[in-house]
């Protein structure tokens, strides 16, 4: 079974890189946490083993995680002006009040940083559509005022 593409931005392949780096530099320091709550003793009721353990296994599955994204990253670019796409920046009119993000894939959406995902379902709805378009979202009318 082939995997899912991931959609990008070359901001947010940077922000997982950065990411990757600095766990995979934390390693050590939790392996130095472990070897030194071994060294307290019984390991069934040592809390410092446990906390060590459950944090480096936490640390792996974020790294294995963003290796995989990155291994199946496809880096978007904003294309022509004219309709939303992915890496779009564009200003809505939802009921009287302006609205600004960048639609980007799910792997990085974050709203409250303007970010929405393409797979969102105010995303669903503005993808492929031009400036001046009136859209219904939820009933409510949605308007693009521009695009970026």
């Amino acid at each position: 079974m082939a995997k899912k593409e991931i959609h990008l931005t070359a901001d947010g392949k940077k922000e997982l890189e950065k990411e990757l780096e600095e766990l995979t530099a934390k390693r050590p320091e939790i392996a130095e946490k472990i070897a030194t709550a071994r060294a307290f003793g019984d390991l069934s009721e040592n809390e410092e083993y446990s906390s060590a353990r459950a944090e480096q296994k936490m640390t792996e599955n974020r790294i294995l995680e963003i290796q995989d994204i990155l291994k199946n990253a496809k880096i978007i670019r904003a294309s022509k002006k004219d309709k939303v796409a992915l890496g779009a920046n564009v200003k809505l009119d939802l009921g009287g009040r302006e609205l600004e993000y960048t639609v980007v894939g799910a792997t990085e959406a974050n709203p409250s940083e303007g970010k929405i995902s393409n797979e969102s379902p105010i995303g669903k709805v503005i993808m492929g559509h031009k400036v001046g378009d009136n859209l219904d979202f939820n009933g409510r009318t949605v308007k693009i005022l521009s695009i970026g």
